[in-house]
């Protein structure tokens, strides 16, 4: 990890209330999917931290990150050329493992890592099924994204305007998507229910951090098996085994 100015090359919106901000920085070439940034904004005191989406090369990785506040919405207003203090690359992240065929859930702002991710999965020949939750057609984004590395995708939005009507669990059943091996990232409930039916995996957890190192012990869950012992989201995290972790 390190600490560094990244230039801003571009800042777009692409779905509602969601932006996708290009970032030159040289860290670029240590990051894998699943990790995460904190980013410095100007004005406020405590980072933001936000998901790798991709690493376009050695010198360009992408966020993808949802104006939900005072500090993502001054996020949305910089430009290209401006610079951004980058702290990163944080967190564990999903290992690539020898399987020929994994299913990628992603909810919302949880859908940004699955995209470095199955860029990963499809380069080594794996057969990637994807599934994307949002709450309505004006929120959906990266369908063509995935579809451009050779995924097969289905949508799902709560409100049925577009895609299949309700979550990506009813997505996978409506699909017939059989695949047992599953990489996840989204809100708890989401997460809640594809615990409760695979057993194969990882799934990143979202949680509100601080220090992002492990420091101020402001994100922490307990492990689900040995007592008394809990697990730092922002460092031993925010990738786990499916079943690893209390919600």
């Amino acid at each position: 990890m390190r600490e560094e100015n990244g230039l801003i090359l571009s800042n777009t919106c692409i779905a509602k209330d969601t932006y996708k901000m290009m970032i030159q920085a040289e860290m670029a070439k240590d990051m894998q999917p699943g990790q995460f940034v904190n980013l410095q904004i100007q004005g406020y005191f405590l980072r933001r931290p936000i998901s790798i989406s991709y690493v376009d090369d050695e010198h360009c990785f992408t966020i993808v990150y949802k104006v939900v506040g005072d500090g993502t919405q001054a996020l949305s207003k910089l430009s290209a050329n401006d610079e951004i203090n980058i702290f990163g690359p944080l967190g564990s992240f999903y290992p690539i493992e020898d399987e020929k065929e994994v299913l990628l859930l992603g909810g919302g702002v949880g859908v940004p890592p699955m995209l470095e991710l199955a860029k990963c999965y499809r380069k080594q020949g794996t057969k990637v099924d994807v599934v994307l939750g949002f709450n309505d057609a004006d929120s959906v984004f990266y369908e063509d994204e995935f579809k451009a590395l050779g995924c097969d995708v289905v949508v799902a939005t709560m409100d049925g305007s577009k895609g299949v009507k309700g979550t990506v669990i009813d997505a996978v059943d409506a699909h017939h998507i059989t695949c047992d091996y599953v990489c996840s990232c989204g809100p708890r409930p989401m997460l809640k229910a594809i615990e409760a039916r695979y057993t194969r995996g990882y799934m990143s957890f979202e949680s509100r951090m601080a220090c992002g190192i492990g420091a101020c012990m402001a994100c922490v869950a307990k492990d689900k098996k040995e007592e008394n012992l809990y697990h730092k989201i922002c460092k031993e995290g925010p990738v786990f085994p499916i079943g690893k972790v209390e919600f």
